[in-house]
């Protein structure tokens, strides 16, 4: 399904602190079954929600680069890594992380939302937006950061939300 990111802003605005509430209280005392209830609504989530359609993580966000990923991209792009570092990265103080200098990121293409290296893109961004966890408690912290910038984690909590205050 298309998303509207005007109306998932709206959204987020609306229900953010809400979401950040619910989400800690799961974190602080998490009920029996969160884990298998999040594994059949990330099934749902996903019927619902076309990444290609939307694309705001790669517009709004920064993967963190693995030395890995930092090989494999720039092998890929006929680069040594420190070219491709003083092209298009960043070290960030504290964490040491190399992120985007950037967003959109330069490797996503605005007219279709497809990233142009697509098979050797960074793990963070392979595994984003991190739902299928098998522990949803020690992804949390995650979920909550990317409730506001990623519709799949934002209908993700608003469908357990719903199941579980019917319950």
């Amino acid at each position: 399904m298309k998303v509207n990111l005007r109306s998932f802003k709206q959204k987020v605005r609306h229900n953010r602190s809400i979401f950040r509430r619910f989400m800690t209280k799961l974190e602080k005392n998490p009920p029996k079954g969160l884990d298998q209830l999040t594994t059949v609504v990330e099934k749902e989530v996903w019927k619902e929600v076309d990444c290609l359609t939307c694309a705001n993580c790669c517009k709004t966000m920064t993967p963190t680069y693995t030395p890995a990923d930092l090989k494999r991209i720039s092998k890929h792009l006929g680069m040594t890594v420190d070219e491709f570092k003083k092209k298009w990265l960043y070290k960030e103080r504290g964490s040491g992380d190399w992120m985007n200098k950037s967003t959109p990121c330069q490797f996503l293409n605005l007219k279709d939302n497809k990233c142009s290296i697509y098979l050797q893109r960074p793990v963070d961004c392979s595994g984003f937006p991190h739902l299928p966890k098998k522990k949803m408690v020690d992804w949390m912290h995650i979920h909550k950061q990317n409730v506001e910038y990623c519709p799949a984690t934002y209908k993700m909590v608003e469908k357990i939300k719903a199941r579980m205050e019917a319950e």
